[in-house]
């Protein structure tokens, strides 16, 4: 299950390793590319002149000109990086797109910051390696019916503008004579509100950007990614000196995570946010850090308390012989007294901090099922463009993969909400000493395998020897299945612990006592053992022989707890230097005739 969860991570770092290989190998070669085609002007250093760069004018967020017309956005911030690192002297030329890539073939400017790569336009511009992926979608106004792919607007009005890498497209798919053109992005969206022609080809990111900017409430993307182009720099055929600078410059800022920062800031607040189970891993740590404060707070003051008791013990001896026998008796009602007030003090703060914790978690516990819910719903969809269309992309893996991998990472995410949601109410239960303890029936081998599941990560880390064996023949129990869960985790964490490498072993077992009607649990460690006199104390609320790496003493407390009040016992058997055994017992539910 962890390995799961953590795929997505893996397959991203090793995309980000090939982008960077593949920008060092481009940049070696553009640099043993041969200069005689340069000119002049060309084979100077570029860093001896101002570098004239083209964008489009109104392209956000990739580039445009701002309120104050200056040139802005994701590609201007990135030019301004390369020159920085590279040495060279940039100035911004911005205009109609179809006007910059004629100013290039012309030679009035010397680069396109912002171009998409096509095999057609290789035979006159020299390509950088990309340095986005731009996806584009298909717009429609709400009141038109929907399609799914470009083959479906076939013999409809699209609205492309002129000369991008849609116009290109489209036209080389046979699509000429229902093309209109418009001279931004921003000019086809507003001629497509306007109820003129059908459709509009726009990349995503622009489109999203420019309905929220403009308001152009009654458009909306009907068919998103239906084509991913390769964003590039792009210099005249020849002039390979300044794209080589241009290349080392790209590759400089992916090694220094320049780049990454230049991303986040313009294009990642547009994208989709990340898989909600990363959000549902921010909020656990959260929780943690708080019940840590919690238990730093209840530490302090424990300690404060433990120092005014014991001078006020010290004044009470030195007044006088007499009160000898109440201060013994103080003495024997003392370690209570430090208990009580300990348990008061983790529940206030308890309850103080628990509707904190719920609020977030609760909109995750809110927000997963109608999440699943929208996925279910679209799997028809998915499945019917898999069928017509072949395998495609969906967050960035194919879909073919995804199709199987999103239900688990639901279901996981969700899972993991409701384990945030059981702790907290497992320590607010432990604090108000709640006695009801459930009167479901249920089977203690299912509860002991959910347990290892959940602390299968631990189990990894701490030992190679894991081994467990679950009787068939033993009946169920009543109570709650979620408590006792929680016993059998504590259980295995602690044996974790107590683990000095990794090939001691653990063992779980599971039977029914002969002769009883009583099932039982054991766990055997091969750790380092527990001291004959701690023993009787393991189930003392706070009493740890941890502290100093952070043990609180209230595991083995609050598991005693819910043991007792299901009637049954937790023993421990151990040696030290050898190992533990621990012994859970639990009374059958009785059998009805």
């Amino acid at each position: 299950m962890p390995d799961r969860q953590h795929h997505g991570y893996g397959i991203r770092a090793g995309l980000g390793r090939i982008l960077q290989a593949g920008l060092a190998l481009v940049v070696l070669c553009l640099a043993a590319l041969p200069a005689s085609g340069a000119t002049d002007d060309q084979s100077r250093n570029p860093g001896d002149k101002v570098i004239i760069v083209g964008g489009n004018r109104a392209y956000p967020p990739y580039e445009f000109l701002d309120k104050d017309g200056q040139p802005a956005g994701y590609n201007v911030d990135l030019t301004r990086a390369i020159a920085k690192v590279m040495g060279m002297k940039v100035e911004f030329r911005f205009g109609a797109w179809s006007e910059m890539r004629t100013a290039l073939m012309n030679g009035e400017i010397d680069v396109l910051q912002g171009i998409s790569f096509s095999e057609e336009r290789l035979g006159s511009i020299t390509f950088s390696p990309p340095h986005t992926i731009v996806h584009h979608a298909i717009f429609a106004r709400k009141d038109t019916r929907p399609v799914n792919s470009i083959e479906e607007l076939r013999g409809k009005e699209i609205i492309v503008f002129r000369d991008g890498i849609m116009h290109d497209s489209l036209r080389n798919l046979g699509f000429s004579g229902n093309l209109h053109f418009a001279e931004t992005p921003a000019d086809a969206l507003r001629l497509l509100a306007s109820g003129a022609h059908d459709y509009a080809v726009v990349a995503i990111l622009p489109g999203m950007y420019l309905i929220r900017e403009l308001h152009l409430t009654n458009v909306v993307p009907v068919a998103t990614s239906i084509a991913a182009q390769k964003y590039c720099y792009g210099v005249r055929k020849g002039n390979d000196e300044l794209m080589t600078r241009i290349s080392e410059g790209l590759a400089i800022l992916h090694k220094t995570g320049q780049y990454q920062a230049i991303y986040d800031k313009w294009l990642g607040t547009l994208e989709p946010p990340p898989v909600s189970w990363e959000r549902a891993v921010r909020y656990g740590a959260l929780v943690l850090i708080l019940l840590l404060l919690i238990l730093a707070a209840t530490v302090v003051w424990s300690r404060t308390l433990q120092k005014r008791v014991a001078l006020r013990t010290q004044e009470l001896a030195r007044e006088s012989a007499e009160r000898k026998r109440a201060l013994e008796e103080l003495r024997r009602h003392q370690d209570k007294l430090i208990q009580a007030d300990k348990m008061a003090s983790l529940g206030i703060l308890v309850s103080g901090v628990a509707h904190e914790i719920n609020n977030p978690n609760g909109l995750i516990l809110l927000n997963m099922p109608i999440l699943k819910e929208v996925y279910q719903d679209s799997v028809e969809v998915l499945e019917a463009r898999y069928r017509e269309s072949g395998d495609f992309p969906l967050g960035g893996l194919p879909y073919s993969r995804m199709r199987n991998e999103v239900p688990h990472m639901l279901d996981e995410m969700l899972e993991g909400s409701k384990r945030i949601k059981r702790i907290v109410e497992e320590l607010k239960d432990f604090a108000r000493q709640d006695d009801n303890s459930g009167s479901d029936l249920f089977d203690l081998n299912q509860v002991a395998q959910a347990a290892v599941r959940l602390v299968d990560s631990s189990l990894r880390k701490a030992t190679v020897n894991f081994s467990a064996e679950y009787a068939a023949d033993i009946p169920q129990v009543r109570g709650n299945a979620q408590r006792i869960e929680q016993v059998v985790v504590n259980l295995l964490l602690n044996a974790c612990q107590a683990l000095p490498n990794t090939e001691c072993r653990i063992a779980l077992a599971t039977f029914r006592v002969s002769n009883a009607r009583i099932v039982a649990l054991t766990i055997t460690d091969e750790g380092v053992g527990i001291a004959a006199e701690h023993i009787p104390r393991l189930t003392d609320p706070f009493f740890t022989t941890k502290r100093e790496t952070g043990g609180t003493g209230l595991g083995l407390s609050v598991s005693a707890g819910i043991v007792n009040e299901h009637g049954g016992t937790l023993k421990f058997n151990s040696t030290p230097g050898a190992g533990t055994t621990v012994i859970l017992t639990l009374p059958a539910a009785e059998e009805t005739p």
